[in-house]
């Protein structure tokens, strides 16, 4: 049995989706306390997340903490429905990268825009949200998911997050965009998702 550490309205929210869609025999444990920009809140004693933050997965001893490697880690164990390609799998490259460039790129970019940080070209390791938004529009263009035709679980990282910041300054709302964050999100698994979330 897995267990998902979650606290409403985070990151962790999108791990009970990508768990339905997964099939995966998963229970919920709430985090019952999180740091908060304003200083309130600290940290829950029984979150194992090694910085109190959400989501964490344990598997038994196993914890795996990190959106990415949450979502690698999923889809290589719970093989079934193939949202993960697995290596020899000819999208595996492209899925990898996605993953590590939605950690190590799109979120320090959408961060360093939220803070107002100028981004020097050359010396950061990721680039502005406007060429973040270049290449995923460039991407989805072609397909009507990150991958391609097939659905994985870089779509659900990224139409997510799209969901949550289309329309604001951050992200601007387009036909694309919203296209691609229905598709994801008319899938019955995220109102499954939806419904443990509010539940």
């Amino acid at each position: 049995m897995l267990t998902l550490y979650h606290h409403p309205r985070t990151r962790s929210s999108r791990f009970i989706f990508l768990l339905e869609e997964l099939g995966a025999p998963y229970e919920i444990h709430r985090i019952a306390n999180l740091r908060h920009a304003d200083g309130s809140g600290g940290v829950d004693p029984e979150n194992p997340h090694p910085h109190g933050k959400s989501p964490a997965l344990k598997d038994g001893d196993a914890l795996v903490w990190e959106s990415s490697a949450i979502a690698l880690y999923l889809t290589d164990k719970f093989t079934q429905n193939g949202i993960g390609p697995l290596v020899g799998d000819a999208k595996r490259g492209a899925y990898v990268s996605w993953l590590a460039y939605y950690a190590g790129v799109m979120e320090p970019a959408w961060m360093s825009a939220y803070m107002k940080w100028e981004i020097p070209r050359g010396t950061a390791g990721w680039v502005k949200t406007s060429e973040v938004m270049e290449f995923v529009n460039a991407t989805l263009e072609k397909g009507p998911y990150i991958l391609g035709e097939k659905f994985s679980a870089a779509d659900i990282l990224i139409a997510t997050t799209f969901k949550m910041f289309m329309g604001s300054p951050l992200l601007e709302k387009t036909a694309l965009l919203e296209g691609y964050v229905n598709r994801v999100t008319a899938r019955p698994a995220y109102a499954r998702a939806q419904a443990k979330e509010n539940g």
